[in-house]
């Protein structure tokens, strides 16, 4: 196998699906979302139930070669560092003008073709949202381009992010940050609800030694 292949579901894939994990110093396992760390690594698909598995089959340890110690909040831990690195990089889209807030200039924006992605807030009124989506939609038809749509931060994160008291809905445009703000976002969102489009990513096989 090689080096990027899941110790659950023994499937290699491509880095913005995969998770690598170490052990540091004192053998407890940690997250290595940008794969630098040093020492020797496994990973794990991207999704919760994956790193959930891999902790309670011991095969962290197993790939490790180290008697590693588990963290019971692993899989909120790595939550946590993929919501950082999201609201991260949609601050640098910010400061770029690669987003813009606001129900009217964010339905622009869908509708002029500027927009990539749109995120809703999870507390999002599903009225709001679904005339986002109707414009989203309708975009989609006429301009033949993907514009993805996700709910995965409050209100109350957008707005800390976005230094606006107010942020129900974002439209993220076109641009390195931009672009980077939707690969951060469609990681979160596969960690929390499965592969794209219902696939399911590998189901568990042997339970051997990645490396």
């Amino acid at each position: 196998m090689n080096d990027r292949t899941c110790i659950v579901t023994r499937q290699s894939g491509p880095a913005d699906q995969m998770i690598r994990f170490v052990a540091d110093p004192e053998g407890v396992v940690v997250p290595d979302l940008k794969a630098r760390l040093p020492g020797r690594g496994c990973w794990v698909t991207a999704e919760r139930r994956h790193v959930q598995r891999a902790a309670q089959k011991n095969l962290f340890a197993r790939a490790l070669k180290v008697d590693a110690t588990v963290p019971e909040s692993l899989d909120e831990t790595v939550d946590s560092l993929l919501v950082s690195a999201l609201t991260g990089m949609i601050a640098m889209a910010r400061k770029a003008g690669q987003v813009v807030t606001g129900a009217g200039k964010v339905e622009a924006a869908i509708r002029s073709g500027q927009a990539i992605a749109v995120m809703h807030a999870t507390d999002a009124a599903p009225d709001g949202v679904r005339k986002m989506d109707q414009a989203r939609h309708a975009a989609m038809a006429s301009q033949g381009a993907e514009i993805r749509s996700f709910r995965l931060l409050s209100s109350d994160e957008l707005a800390i992010v976005m230094a606006d008291g107010n942020v129900i809905h974002l439209a993220v445009l076109a641009g390195q940050a931009g672009e980077g703000v939707v690969k951060r976002a469609k990681m979160l969102d596969r960690y929390r609800n499965g592969a794209e489009n219902g696939h399911i990513a590998g189901v568990p096989a042997q339970e051997t030694e990645t490396e």
